[in-house]
């Protein structure tokens, strides 16, 4: 009864993605929890999505994760980003009925075969011969395992402060994981400690809405799934309201009260989502901060405060809200928080997320040192889908940095030194134009159907899309569009025609659309998923045959194997930095260590060199 193949220790957004594509692989596993009505439940802010984060959403569902299913399902204000910019940048963002999410998330679990619950704490492995061999629980029993994948959260050696008030927690109401850091550091592992916070819920009755800047959902919602045909069901507004120079001059107040400056947290926290006194201490030189209201759901009566998070006093809280238009009569229901956790710094991991030190031992999630759902389900999906190939004796699954914000995710967390949570962004992927979030299927798919996480009704839907794409492409290279009817669709938006073109040479046009054009060409329907992609291929060409070209080059070194007993403490043209770094992280290629902050390119030379003449290469 106790014997699984995997055993999965937590039941965040992390945990959830492991457990089940385990389970799909057909591996019985193990998801240990500590209540089981808290399995998905959204700690911070109740939103899935965002900028670089809806691409890592919709990534997991192409590889056959649930993260964005359940959010299709319990989604209620959508909204597709960075409209008005180039859609390499666009992100889907959906807000969520918090505690619906968590049922769905459940009722997910639930379902899925192989996959068993057990409410208990793992405080410490058992490692045999540097492999997993089993997990001990609190209760005693001890779970043996082929794998371990550990999705902890915040809850290692969890603190809660408010003010100069200190709670052992890992989070609101919940106690933390002790033994279990120390268990790891004695099996040789490095930790660290980061904080985080969440800002105050306030109740839905007691806001003035009459004043606030009202934020509406998009009429035609964009799914997270590619199995989701549309959103049906009713979407609500979310509001905008900014703090003044009198909210700052409350908070500033409590600076020698506060956790984070008196030196009571010594963790760092994360760098783009800091405290509200924070934003006003390192920017005292603006005059406001933006604050979204975002309901938690249909009925709920809390009102997340998005831009307020804070681990000030009570006191202080209260009368710097008080001081935000429409919150002027506000009731708070939970006062915002910080959390110091601990953390095991990533370049401890191999890029299948497994640890180098202890065979079948995984880690996912913000154990890792990451921030936020969508990095953490990442990590869970692919710690997942490597744990089962492992077992099944098959080879690796590793994205790289040009198929997926998920491979630059994994590339950045094991090669760059982290003081401070990671969290992802457009800009951090240097082919971005090839990593859309509406490409995700095209660029992943059929990874997750070769694993068997993709079912049939979505594969086929999926061919469907990749034949219109074909089809369309065909169709543009081979017609002509008659003159007079684009001069007469375009006779105020473009340069009119003196003779018929060809209709690919015309989509170069910026202003000009091929949903538009199509209908002059022939009389089927395509998908609109279609349609979009052959436009931006056309239109964003010539850059992305540059990206392409940039790829084939890194491939090269990509490829180039490096020794795991390389000693590069007897390299002594190597800088004093590259020896330190390399020693550290033991590179797995040549392309990983040529993207090692602080390895230049004249230490990759110097490397080549070194590894010809003793013959490697």
């Amino acid at each position: 009864m106790n014997k699984f193949d995997v055993v999965v220790v937590g039941g965040g957004h992390a945990g959830i993605e492991a457990a089940v594509v385990t389970a799909k692989m057909g591996l019985k596993t193990a998801l240990v929890t500590l209540e089981k009505n808290k399995i998905g439940l959204m700690s911070c802010n109740p939103a899935i999505g965002g900028l670089a984060k809806g691409q890592l959403a919709r990534e997991i569902d192409a590889l056959g994760g649930v993260m964005g299913r359940i959010a299709d399902i319990a989604g209620i204000h959508f909204k597709l980003l960075n409209t008005s910019k180039g859609p390499a940048v666009q992100s889907p963002r959906a807000q969520t009925d918090r505690l619906y999410y968590s049922k769905v998330a459940q009722m997910f679990v639930e379902r899925t075969k192989n996959l068993q619950i057990i409410e208990d704490m793992v405080v410490a492995i058992n490692v045999n011969k540097h492999a997993i061999e089993s997990v001990v629980l609190k209760s005693g029993a001890v779970l043996k395992t082929k794998a371990a994948i550990l999705t902890s959260g915040t809850f290692l050696n969890g603190v809660i402060y408010i003010g100069l008030s200190r709670l052992r927690a890992g989070r609101a109401g919940e106690l933390p994981v002790e033994g279990l850091t120390e268990n790891l550091v004695a099996l040789g592992f490095e930790a660290g400690r980061l904080k985080t916070g969440t800002p105050p819920r306030v109740h839905r009755d007691s806001i003035n809405y009459d004043v606030l800047e009202v934020q509406r959902p998009d009429e035609i919602p964009v799914p997270f799934s590619f199995a989701t045909e549309k959103i049906t069901q009713p979407q609500i507004n979310c509001y905008i309201t900014y703090t003044n120079q009198k909210t700052h001059e409350i908070l500033a107040t409590g600076f020698n009260r506060s956790p984070l400056f008196t030196g009571m947290i010594s963790g760092a926290g994360p760098r783009y989502c800091p405290s509200i006194e924070d934003k006003i201490y390192r920017f005292s030189e603006k005059p406001r901060h933006q604050i979204f209201l975002e309901l938690e759901g249909y009925h709920a009566k809390e009102v997340y405060v998005n831009g307020f998070s804070t681990s000030l006093p009570a006191d202080v809280q209260e009368r710097a809200i008080r001081t935000i238009p429409g919150l002027e009569s506000v009731k708070i229901l939970r006062l915002g928080y910080a959390v110091e956790y601990d953390f095991f710094p990533p370049h401890q991991l191999k890029h299948t997320l497994e640890t180098k030190a202890i065979s079948n031992l995984y880690f996912a999630g913000q154990i890792n040192g990451t921030s936020g759902y969508e990095e953490a389900a990442a990590q869970g999906i692919m710690a997942g889908i490597n744990a089962a190939l492992k077992i099944k004796e098959k080879e690796p699954f590793i994205l790289s940095r040009s198929e997926a914000y998920i491979g630059v995710l994994i590339d950045d967390l094991i090669n760059k030194i982290h003081t401070e949570p990671y969290r992802m962004f457009t800009s951090s992927a240097e082919f971005r134009l090839l990593l859309r979030h509406d490409n995700a299927d095209l660029r992943l798919m059929e990874y997750g159907r070769s694993f068997g996480l993709i079912e049939d009704r979505v594969y086929e839907k999926f061919l469907r899309k990749k034949k219109h794409i074909e089809e369309i492409q065909h169709l543009v290279s081979t017609t002509v569009v008659p003159l007079e009817d684009f001069n007469k669709i375009y006779h105020n938006r473009s340069t009119p025609l003196q003779r018929s073109t060809k209709t690919v040479v015309l989509l170069k046009r910026p202003e000009v659309k091929l949903k538009e054009i199509l209908p002059l060409l022939t009389d089927q329907n395509f998908l609109t998923d279609a349609i979009n992609e052959v436009e931006y291929n056309i239109k964003y060409e010539g850059y992305l045959q540059r990206q392409k070209r940039l790829i084939e080059k890194l491939k090269e070194l990509e490829d180039q194997r490096l020794p795991e007993d390389l000693d590069y403490q007897k390299i002594s043209a190597l800088s004093a930095e590259s020896r330190e770094k390399l020693s550290k992280i033991k590179p797995e290629n040549l392309g990983q260590a040529a993207r090692i902050s602080g390895v230049k390119p004249a230490d990759i030379s110097v490397l080549l060199i070194y590894l010809t003449k003793q013959k490697y290469i």
